[in-house]
């Protein structure tokens, strides 16, 4: 079986990529914490009850996945890419680095 890896992008690759149309954000956190702060754009697919089939075809977008600092996302890229999907990118730092980066989240819907 060929060795899987995960791919790190940086907060403003990701934010770039999903303003420009060529990423689609999947947040693997779980919905408690998703409703105290989340990605503007991110799809919740909560790592838990994590299944690849509940990633919305991407249409042509790389899916890159999220959480809060980056370890739930490595191994949300990981299942995928066992289950026989490309998804080979994550958000290196999670929620953590996004807000340090200065970029906007989504709070208390």
């Amino acid at each position: 079986m060929a060795q899987h890896q995960v791919h790190d992008l940086t907060p403003q690759e990701v934010s770039q990529g999903i303003a420009e149309g060529r990423y689609l954000l999947v947040d693997v956190r779980e919905p408690n914490e998703v409703a105290v702060e989340a990605y503007p754009d991110g799809i919740v697919v909560p790592l838990s009850t994590f299944d690849p089939k509940e990633i919305p075809d991407p249409a042509g977008k790389r899916v890159v996945f999220a959480c809060r600092s980056g370890k739930r996302s490595v191994t949300a890229s990981l299942a995928a890419q066992n289950a026989g999907l490309p998804y080979d990118r994550h958000l290196a730092g999670g929620m953590l680095g996004w807000k340090a980066a200065g970029l906007p989240t989504r709070t208390g819907d």
